[in-house]
């Protein structure tokens, strides 16, 4: 009653299309009691904090503030599933409230798969995010690295002067020009470096033992310049491990990207044959193997002949609409260019593959069949007069009165759709829109899915909207 009176939301018709689409909603995170430090930090938590946490907290810092700023612009757009479907589209909720119930659940089928096309590109884009992030972190992590060493390099160069300078006359100077110098390096050594400077001018006047004094103090900074080297060392770990998750997150977007649905069921398996469906169970495909061997139990040798492979349409003839005939006629027409199948798949397994070729075929002609018939129902709204199906010959006919054109516009289809571009014959029949126009327009609609919709889309678009 609400969706025939104009009451119904954008959220309420989707949720009646069986159309969900879960929002999530942001989750805070509290620093725990146990995360407090009370001990005072030490040097090396300094130098630790200094050349590797505070560099990764500024990146995830930015990183943080774009994601967050993203969010904003999305929020934008979550109140439209509340505004009412009349105000949202006007034009929609016109044609869906004459729709049957079985018109309604094909619309929110098709809607549910541009859906799941829409998750799989945001899990591209959130893997290319990963991607830019983990570059910043390892960028990051070898411009402190490079810090580290030159530091460590200018910290060993001053201890040696250090040591050349104990015994010599002057050596005040020395240690008064080696601390300032080291406290712009490294500020938690200032205060002992004034300890050890007294305490040479101590010795200066009479105190024995100069040598001896400084040994602990030395062998503190040997002590810190292993722990640089330690420091080093893990960080060089961290680039590993970054470029090891850099290669696995390139691994699964590739799978992700090449990824392609089964089209296949299994409705029998013996020892004598398997036989799979496809399309709706209407094409069958027998495959038939020699007798197991001795050892083989189950029959899943893959070295295990196939003698033959045979496909049978069981389409219903009478019943079928045109678009499934064509859908048909362009499988088989594949089936058929590949020449004996038992020789593309001689043993159990070539048959994987096999399966995924046609598989990957009955998919694309599947889609190609829905987009027909999408065009049959709603091609009025793209100034499609008429839909003509001959063999594999797709035969549309536009005309509009604001343009003042009427044409006739022939595909010729194939098992390669939509990988390639479409043989294509124009006839004008009223007006000045001939082969001309209509190739210049097809020229600019790049290939792939929904090629045949982005087609007529792009014909209505540029050629029928009158002045």
């Amino acid at each position: 009653q609400k969706f025939q009176s104009g009451l119904i939301t954008v959220g309420e018709f989707l949720t009646l299309l069986q159309v969900h689409i879960p929002i999530q909603r942001p989750r805070h995170s509290h620093i725990p009691s146990s995360g407090a430090v009370s001990a005072p930090p030490t040097p090396e938590d300094l130098l630790y904090c200094q050349y590797i946490l505070r560099p990764r907290l500024h990146v995830y810092e930015e990183d943080c503030q774009a994601l967050a700023q993203k969010i904003e612009e999305l929020k934008l757009h979550v109140s439209v599933q509340d505004q009412l479907l009349v105000n949202f589209n006007r034009t929609l909720w016109e044609v869906m409230r004459t729709c049957s119930d079985e018109e309604l659940k094909k619309f929110g089928a098709e809607l549910n798969q541009m859906k799941s096309y829409f998750t799989k590109e945001s899990k591209i884009l959130a893997h290319k995010e990963k991607a830019e992030l983990y570059s910043k972190l390892l960028q990051c992590v070898q411009e402190q690295q490079g810090k580290i060493q030159s530091r460590a390099e200018e910290l060993e160069k001053l201890l040696k002067e250090a040591e050349s300078c104990l015994g010599a006359p002057g050596a005040g100077q020395a240690w008064g020009f080696f601390a300032a110098f080291l406290s712009q390096l490294f500020p938690p050594f200032l205060l002992e470096l004034e300890s050890i400077k007294s305490q040479e001018e101590e010795l200066q006047r009479g105190r024995a033992g100069v040598s001896l004094a400084y040994v602990p103090h030395l062998t503190q900074q040997l002590y810190l310049c292993r722990e640089l080297s330690d420091l080093e060392a893990e960080n060089e770990q961290m680039l590993v491990r970054m470029e090891q998750l850099k290669e696995e997150e390139k691994h699964y977007r590739e799978l992700l990207e090449h990824s392609e649905p089964t089209e296949w069921d299994l409705i029998e398996w013996n020892e004598q044959q398997g036989v799979f469906s496809f399309l709706y169970d209407s094409i069958e495909l027998t495959v038939v193997f020699e007798p197991p061997r001795d050892g083989d139990e189950f029959g899943t040798d893959p070295s295990r002949k196939i003698l033959s492979l045979g496909f049978e349409s069981l389409l219903d003839e009478a019943a079928a609409p045109p678009s499934s005939h064509l859908v048909h006629r362009l499988i088989f027409q594949f089936i058929a260019s590949q020449g004996c199948w038992q020789e593309k798949s001689p043993t159990l397994d070539h048959l994987p593959q096999g399966l995924r070729e046609l598989s990957s075929v009955v998919s694309n002609c599947r889609i190609l069949g829905d987009e027909v018939e999408f065009l049959e129902r709603w091609g009025g709204k793209f100034k499609l007069l008429k839909t003509d199906i001959s063999d594999t010959n797709l035969t549309l006919v536009f005309s509009s009165a604001a343009a003042f054109a009427k044409f006739q516009l022939t595909l010729s289809l194939s098992a390669s759709y939509p990988n390639a571009p479409l043989p294509f014959t124009v006839q004008k029949l009223i007006g000045n829109v001939g082969e001309e126009e209509v190739s210049a327009v097809l020229s600019t609609v790049p290939v792939g899915l929904n090629y045949l919709r982005r087609i007529v889309s792009s014909l209505h678009q540029d050629l029928l909207q009158g002045p």
